[in-house]
Formats: structure tokens, C-alpha cells, sequence
């Protein structure tokens, strides 16, 4: 077991329990703690250093949800197998730089429609929903409508005739600079102002990317998935592998054995599992992008802003030296979904090709929604905002898993601590579609893992069997509880 010399100071502008993260994780990156070496443990590091227990308690638990240390059932904390890591250096204004001057400037599909009675039949089913546990609704009663409002008044009353000309086809430089900044300063992304692209939501970023890549394209994704975004690379005609998953996210190993050149993932919060991928399986990833000439990772990170235990998980871009990550976000979560601005940072390379194959298409943005998000964010109101849902959305999280702990005994719940969903597995593994059906005769809409599947869209033979999804995010405290009573009197036949 190793000492940890760790000088904590209050003159570090940090707080106690990062300056402890912080001190063993550049230990692991260095090599000076390596892969099986025990740590001490909280008591006695706690005792050396003088501080609380939860103070250390909260760095080891960081560190376990990004990887770097694994907590093994009374025996302590060991340090995982992390391989090619690499210090991450240099300040944002400096890579800026850097980048800036290496820029060259170079001027749902196959539905059908359903039948006239299954539509009714759909009408009737809705109209008896009382409770609906959708993993995608956000709270919209604690919008700052006062706020945006005033934004927009401000604006359109100092407007000018060049705010209503057409834009930069990236969007507008100052929302690019501001969302550089904050990327930088939240989730650890390097990138300069000029690589960021902006668009009116995922999908027609999506479509860039298809104009970027080409067609036909092999692209892995992780199963279960996105569903969106798989029926999106459906539509490009691209060759789409379904990668299975274990507790670290995509395998790796499995990935190597298909044609893919591309693998798009969510390793801070995947969608629907929850798993967040530690450290060593990105360097994985990272690694098997390495390998072949134009190999590309899209990193989808839709709904980082919402952790509610340690602090935010860097991104997976954070540490690409190559240029092989296309880290991908959106405003639909952390804001509201009609503002439908979302961005993405492409690689050097491929920020060349985009200008040269997409620079003629206009940004799909309206000047005036840019302006008002980019003083949002600026001017600080974005912070508060996030600062106050994080507070909301962790009280009803914690409400909700305290209000469902009669399934602890039949069901195991997972995914949580992040996100605006939990995850309701059933021991016995009772058939997704009968426990939705319950839960829909007593007025609740839940909605089943099998959805996130592709091909068939059915995962009853696989290890998601019996597995329904429970959003928590558009609920407040009393339709919360209304709607777990009703959800225990449905399912008490499993209970």
C-alpha cells in the first residue's frame, strides 16, 4: 500500500477534495501509482491529511466513476488498468492559438403511415395517461421566462440592420467564442472558436457529417442505443453494427473484430444504460482510432450538465491528442427543447473537408436566437440556471429512488446519480411488455429499454431483459409520489 504525500493548502483556489482527486489521478497518469497498487483507506488518509472522512470519501468515489481507482468489497481501493495515458497540458488560450493557426480557409425514415384504427386506439391509450415517466421531458415550470424575455427585449431594441443579414455559416463568432470557453471550463474540451459548428439540433448536424464522412460509412454503435440518431445513419445508407456493451460501455475487442471506420458512444452518461465509461476503456477507444488512417469517434454528450454525485465527468475529447474525436452537445436538455440549438467540434482534418464540401450552406440558427443564447451564457444567467436545475432534478431523483424502494426485494434500479432517468431491472425477468401493460392500466406510461434496441427492437434475450426506463425530469415532487403508489398497486403481483 502506497503513502500519499499530499500537501493540501488553502491558498490553491481549490477545495480540499479536489486537491486530494487531483494529486491521485496525475499520480496514476504519470505511473507513479500503478495498475494493483492498494490505496489507503478513507479512515487513515482522512486521519493523515487532517480532514473529514467524506472529504476523501467524495475524491475516491470521483475517481471510481471515471476509472482511475476500483473500489473491491472489503478489501479498499486499487488502482485500475489505465494504459497510454498522457498528461494534459497547455492553457485554452494557448491551443486556441495553436489551432487557429493551423486552420487552411478554403472558401424518421422508412415510416409508414398506421391505420386509421390503431390511431384511435392510440388516441384512447394516451387520454387515459395520468403519469407520464418520459427519459427525455425536461421541467419547464422553472424556465427563466422573465429572464429571456428581457434578453430578447434588450436585443430587439438595439437590433441594426447587420443582425438581420446572413450569418457565418459555423454561426455567429461570438456564440462559437462563448461556447469554446464554456466547453473548456465544464467538460475539459480543447478546441478553438473556429471549429465549432452550429445548427438547429442534432439531425442536421448529423447530415454534415454525412456530407463530412461519405456515404455508406460502416458505423458502430453501442446496443442499446440512441434510437434517433441510429434512424438518422439508417438514412445515410450507412452499414451500422450494433456493439454490445458490458459494465464499461462498448467493447472494445468487439469493435476491432467488424468493418467499422467510425463509432459513435456517450461515454459520459450513456443513453438508456447510465453507464459512464471509465478511463481506461476510453483510451481504448481512443487506441483503436489510432490504428487505421481516418478512423473517427463521435462523442455524443447530451445531458453532461446533470450529475448529481462528484463533479462532471471530463469528456472524451478531452483526452484525444489526434484529432479522431467529433464531440457532439445541445442546448435541448440543459435549456429547453424548442430552442433547438445544438453544436459540434470537428477535428482539424475534418474541419478542412467541411469547408471545403459544406461551406456553402447557410447556418439554420436564426441571428437572433444565437444573440440571446450567447448572452444567456455570457452574462451568467446560463451558470445560475444550471446551478438551480441540478438542485431540482437531484431532490427528485433521490425523492424517486426513496419512494421506489419496495422493488428492491424483485427489481434492481441502476443508471443513477446522472441523468433525468433511472433504470428498473426485473430480478426474475418478467417480460418488459407485461410489466408496461400494468403499469399502463393504472394510468402511468413508462417506457421499455427495448425501444433504445435495434434490428429488431427486442431485448428480452439479452441482459436488458425485463428492464423499463422511469424519466423523472418534466415530474415534481407530488405527481412523483402519486405516480410510485399507483406504480406499486400495478405491479404488486410482482412484488
Amino acid at each position: 500500500m502506497n503513502d500519499l504525500t499530499i500537501q493540501l493548502t488553502d491558498h490553491a483556489g481549490k477545495c480540499l477534495y479536489q486537491q486530494i482527486y487531483e494529486y491521485i489521478r496525475d499520480e496514476i497518469r504519470t505511473g507513479k501509482l500503478q495498475k494493483g497498487e492498494k490505496l489507503p483507506s478513507t479512515r487513515s488518509l482522512a486521519e493523515y491529511l487532517q480532514v473529514a472522512r467524506s472529504t476523501v470519501d467524495f475524491a475516491y468515489g470521483q475517481l471510481v466513476a471515471e476509472g482511475y481507482i476500483e473500489a473491491r468489497p472489503c478489501k479498499g481501493y486499487f488502482v485500475s488498468r489505465v494504459e497510454e495515458l498522457f498528461h494534459l497540458s497547455g492553457d485554452m488560450e494557448t491551443f486556441g492559438h495553436q489551432e487557429k493557426n493551423r486552420i487552411t480557409t478554403t472558401t424518421d425514415s422508412g415510416l409508414t403511415s398506421a391505420p386509421a384504427e390503431a390511431i384511435v386506439m392510440e388516441k384512447e391509450v394516451q387520454a387515459k395517461i395520468l403519469y407520464d415517466f418520459s427519459p427525455h421531458a425536461i421541467s419547464l415550470k422553472d424556465f427563466p421566462y422573465a429572464t429571456w424575455k428581457k434578453i430578447t427585449k434588450n436585443i430587439l431594441v438595439d437590433a441594426n440592420s447587420e443582425m438581420f443579414a446572413l450569418g457565418d455559416a459555423q454561426g455567429d463568432k461570438e456564440l462559437r467564442e462563448t461556447i469554446s470557453r464554456y466547453l473548456h471550463s465544464s467538460r475539459g474540451v480543447n478546441c478553438a472558436p473556429e471549429q465549432i459548428v452550429i445548427g438547429a439540433g442534432t439531425d442536421y448536424l448529423f447530415m454534415l457529417l454525412e456530407k463530412i464522412l461519405g456515404r455508406h460509412v460502416p458505423i458502430a454503435m453501442e446496443e442499446p442505443t440512441y434510437k434517433r440518431a441510429y434512424r438518422v445513419f439508417q438514412s445515410f445508407a450507412y452499414e451500422i453494427e450494433a456493439i454490445p456493451m458490458d459494465e464499461n460501455g462498448m467493447d472494445v475487442e468487439k469493435l476491432r473484430n467488424t468493418r467499422a471506420r467510425v463509432a459513435y458512444v456517450m461515454p459520459s452518461h450513456q443513453y438508456p444504460t447510465g453507464v459512464v465509461m471509465p478511463i481506461g476503456r476510453r483510451l481504448d477507444l481512443l487506441k483503436w482510432a489510432k490504428e487505421e488512417e481516418n478512423r473517427y469517434l463521435i462523442e455524443d454528450d447530451y445531458d453532461s450538465e446533470f450529475r448529481y454525485k462528484g463533479k462532471p465527468i471530463p469528456s472524451l475529447q478531452a483526452s484525444d491528442r489526434d484529432g479522431r474525436v467529433i464531440y457532439m452537445g445541445t442546448f435541448s436538455k440543459s435549456i429547453a427543447p424548442a430552442i433547438r440549438v445544438g453544436y459540434m467540434v470537428l477535428p482539424m482534418k475534418l474541419l478542412k473537408i467541411y469547408k471545403e464540401n459544406c461551406g456553402f450552406y447557410a447556418c439554420t440558427v436564426s441571428r437572433i436566437d444565437q444573440r440571446i443564447l450567447n448572452e444567456f451564457i455570457r452574462d451568467g444567467y446560463f451558470e445560475r440556471y444550471l446551478n438551480k436545475m441540478r438542485k431540482v432534478y437531484r431532490e427528485r431523483h433521490d425523492f424517486l429512488l426513496n419512494q421506489l424502494s419496495f422493488l428492491e426485494k424483485e427489481f434492481e434500479i441502476s443508471g443513477e446519480n446522472a441523468g433525468l432517468h433511472i433504470l428498473i431491472k426485473s430480478r426474475r425477468r418478467i417480460p418488459e411488455k407485461d410489466l408496461l401493460q400494468a403499469a399502463a392500466q393504472a394510468g402511468l406510461k413508462l417506457y421499455g429499454i427495448s425501444d433504445a434496441c435495434m434490428g429488431q427492437g427486442n431485448a428480452e434475450n439479452t441482459a436488458f431483459a425485463g428492464t423499463v426506463l422511469l424519466g423523472y425530469g418534466a415530474l415534481d415532487k407530488q405527481e412523483l409520489f402519486q405516480g410510485t403508489e399507483l406504480l406499486k398497486e400495478a405491479w404488486s403481483a410482482y412484488l
